[in-house]
């Protein structure tokens, strides 16, 4: 009898820590953090603000160093990879949503998110193609050339996840993707991020809102830098919803 060999995963941190400052005024932002994320699997992010959450994130993305430990995407130490190995890993493998956008006001909807694919060497042509596809999926094919200052921040939130979404991005992390959209396209988002991810790709969310939550496979909870509880899909809505009634 054989047994399937499990896949490897997309994402993970070792015993990850990052302190800011030192002496009197060091804040340990996270604490010894281990995390598995594997292709096909959405992983939601909960906890307090200022339990470390964001940082987790920008950590895994590359943004950030740890102060120790490891982060491995796709059998790469990043925590150990030059900046210019990270800078193609970033463009290649990792779409990041950002809180507050990130676009780039010189550049319409569509040139925001061509250029991650067309910095690792697609054509212009075919970035664009890219491009437009991803912003229709995110209902935005007629803004495709208008500039961030032209829409607003929901319309340019879309914009960033589907920069973020372009290509074939193997991990995906979001932070708060859904903070500047009414709950329909909200949702709207959420299913999206879940079909990239039932197609194979990882997928990490930042989120306060239970019901965005509930799309995950899984829910980790944070607490000053260091998870403090963890749930799979099949048990997380029943915690999910007594969280929210007790918020």
């Amino acid at each position: 009898m054989t047994t399937a060999t499990p896949q490897q995963p997309v994402l993970r941190l070792q015993n990850l820590t990052r302190v800011h400052g030192s002496g009197a005024t060091e804040v340990h932002a996270l604490r010894g953090i281990d995390l598995d994320v594997h292709p096909g699997e959405l992983v939601a992010v909960m906890g307090p603000s200022g339990s470390g959450k964001s940082t987790l994130l920008t950590i895994a993305g590359g943004l950030d160093s740890p102060t120790s430990g490891r982060v491995i995407v796709e059998d790469t130490d990043i925590t150990a990879a030059s900046p210019k190995e990270l800078a193609a890993l970033r463009r290649r493998s990792i779409g990041y949503v950002f809180q507050d956008y990130n676009l780039i006001p010189a550049l319409t909807a569509a040139e925001n998110v061509a250029l991650p694919r067309e910095l690792d060497g697609v054509s212009a042509r075919k970035a664009r193609a890219e491009a437009l596809a991803a912003l229709a999926e995110m209902d935005l094919g007629h803004l495709a050339e208008r500039f961030p200052d032209e829409m607003s921040g929901g319309q340019q939130q879309r914009v960033a996840i589907a920069r973020a979404l372009v290509g074939d991005r193997r991990l995906v992390l979001a932070d708060e993707p859904t903070g500047a959209l009414d709950s329909e396209t909200g949702e709207s988002v959420l299913a999206l991020l879940r079909s990239r991810c039932d197609a194979g790709a990882a997928g990490v969310l930042v989120t306060h809102e239970p019901r965005f939550a509930a799309w995950a496979d899984r829910v980790v909870f944070l607490r000053d830098g260091s998870v403090v509880d963890q749930t799979v899909r099949s048990e997380a809505d029943s915690l999910l919803t007594g969280r929210a009634a007790q918020r």
